[in-house]
């Protein structure tokens, strides 16, 4: 008598299939997503919980460093989308804390240098 034979499953499903997508994201109950772009930063405030889920801890273990939410979607190799899904659970919880990112200084004109180096000559 033969015994049945098991199906072997994959280790690690494929990263883009959609049930687990929306097994991460939860069932879409309506509620708004954080207002964050690609260069948002997100820094942890916390460690993670036993009771996050656990691309939730990863996100935690990451940003213990400031991250910009394009190398978090990066590194856990999910969609922009299913990042921004997760990250707003967080800062509802005030485990992350997000900002945008420092905008560098728009430089002076070069005609106003050049004006004011040429009145300091004159002095």
């Amino acid at each position: 008598m033969n015994s049945p034979r098991r199906e072997r499953r994959e280790a690690d499903p494929a990263p883009n299939d959609p049930e687990r997508l929306y097994v991460i994201t939860g069932d879409p109950d309506g509620s708004e997503r954080a207002p964050l772009d690609l260069v948002t930063m997100v820094v942890a405030k916390a460690q993670p919980s036993p009771t996050v889920q656990p691309e939730q801890a990863v996100i935690l273990r990451l940003c213990q460093a400031p991250l910009s939410v394009a190398e978090i979607s990066a590194y856990l190799g999910l969609p922009f989308s299913v990042v921004t899904s997760l990250l707003t659970e967080l800062l509802v919880t005030e485990l992350i804390e997000s900002r945008a990112p420092v905008a560098r200084a728009t430089l002076p004109d070069r005609s106003l240098l050049e004006a004011v180096m040429h009145g300091l000559q004159k002095l």
